[in-house]
């Protein structure tokens, strides 16, 4: 459906619309919810080609969105998300809808219930269309680990959308979803954000319920936001943050005053190591010139460090694949996940079986993982990465006694092309601008401030 000026000389597809004016048409009739989801499921399977950002479609969307038109019809207290589509990623579990991870070990799970984010999005009346494709287990950064197939970038079809949430971010960024959901351990609502072209926000670590997430590394892991704009993000996430009895890292609802993009008097810090470490030249223009023009309307810019950023990706990567080889162990063909057929022993039946369940890059973690906390190595290995994990916290504080936010780059480069070959190595190191913040378990927003020219192939 497309609706604008009769003469047909402004149109514009509902899909592409931001939720503040989705939600005003909805209550004003000029559109039905029913008629919104259509719109937005028409360029989703028009899309999936071109992007593969779906690994399932909600085939009990149409009444989710009937049901959002007799609220709405009936006059009661809505949501503004009421009659909004959301994408949720695989491995945010959803009641009777397939949650995969993207990982052939949970290639057929259908979930008994639903993560507490999207039960208070379905309370609110949101409308959930399907579960956006990602890396397996959400361990990546292109979204190519998972057996699904690589996501394409809307904005080029050769690069990769990002991860590990890029399946969402290339929902949000082409229109294939109004809103939607990702998670994020150490960049990946941001990172995928960034390359997409649209906003990714991952809050403070205990302000969105974990519960329903599929964990990758208990102690980072984040279900964040993404839309097109801060404002749309700002809405998802003010609807699903707050405390939950299932999550004792939750705490209480906080809804953060109305935006109005006033800066007078807001402190900016500049971090010295982050500005070193980006050798990116169209890159460091453009956040200078954010910053510049953040300045112009009132901020000011201050010089601040934190040492302890140097050491972040690698004591980041040694705490995750930890807590992975430990979250994964459970699936062992037995208690759950996928089993291989025509084993023998029962010690082959579960080599077999993580064998072929888990892809390249999960068992790296999983190795990983089990190494740092085996005998003789938990102390050289895991206990200084918590140590480090606590400066990085430390020094973070020490700075925001200088500035109130920080501003620095999401990632060293601005794309990914899908068949350019990273190795594991340099793909960890690219973290350094997202993985600090995740450490210290503080809110962080990708805003996109400048497009690249340039080929990464």
């Amino acid at each position: 459906m497309f609706c604008g000026a009769k003469d047909g000389a402004v149109m514009m597809s509902l899909c592409d619309m931001s939720v503040s004016v989705l939600a005003d048409m909805l209550r004003n009739k000029h559109c039905s919810a029913r008629e919104l989801l259509t719109d937005v499921m028409d360029r989703a399977k028009a899309v999936q080609t071109e992007l593969n950002c779906y690994i399932t479609f909600n085939d009990k969307a149409v009444q989710a969105a009937d049901e959002a038109d007799r609220r709405i019809a009936a006059g009661e207290d809505i949501s503004l998300l009421t009659g909004i589509p959301v994408a949720i990623k695989d491995n945010i579990s959803t009641r009777g809808l397939r949650t995969t991870c993207a990982s052939k070990m949970l290639e057929s799970y259908i979930p008994p219930y639903s993560a507490t984010a999207v039960e208070r999005l379905e309370s609110a009346g949101a409308v959930v269309i399907g579960k956006t494709n990602m890396d397996e287990f959400a361990m990546g950064s292109a979204s190519d680990t998972g057996i699904f197939g690589a996501v394409r970038n809307p904005v080029d079809n050769n690069y990769s959308a990002g991860g590990s949430s890029g399946g969402s971010a290339a929902a949000v960024a082409g229109g294939a979803a109004v809103l939607a959901l990702g998670s994020d351990t150490g960049g990946s609502v941001r990172q995928p954000a960034s390359f997409c072209g649209v906003v990714g926000f991952c809050p403070s670590y205990g302000a969105v319920s974990r519960y329903g997430l599929i964990a990758f590394a208990s102690s980072l892991d984040r279900i964040g936001s993404i839309g097109r704009s801060v404002r749309d993000t700002f809405y998802l996430h003010n609807t699903i943050n707050g405390y939950d009895i299932k999550d004792v890292t939750s705490f209480e609802k906080k809804i953060s005053p109305e935006l109005t993009g006033e800066l007078k008097g807001l402190r900016i810090g500049v971090c010295a190591e982050m500005m070193k470490a980006c050798t990116d030249a169209e890159i460091s223009d453009a956040l200078e010139a954010a910053m510049k023009e953040m300045e112009k309307q009132g901020a000011e810019l201050v010089d601040i460090s934190i040492p302890s950023v140097k050491d972040a990706v690698k004591a980041y990567y040694i705490i995750s694949s930890a807590e992975a080889s430990s979250n994964l162990a459970r699936y062992d063909g037995v208690r759950c996940g996928f089993r291989a057929k025509d084993t023998g022993s029962l010690a082959d039946m579960y080599k077999r079986s993580r064998t072929e369940g888990f892809g390249a890059e999960v068992k790296r973690r999983i190795m990983l993982g089990t190494f740092v906390l085996s005998e003789g190595y938990f102390e050289a290995y895991y206990k200084r990465a918590l140590s480090c994990r606590r400066r990085i916290s430390y020094d973070f504080d020490r700075a925001f006694e200088l500035c109130d936010i920080i501003a620095a780059p999401v990632y060293p480069r601005a794309g990914t092309a899908l068949n350019n070959s990273i190795s594991a190595t340099d793909m960890y190191a690219a973290d350094i601008f997202t993985v600090p913040a995740s450490m210290a378990g503080l809110p962080a927003v990708s805003v996109p401030c400048g497009r690249s020219s340039q080929d990464f192939r």
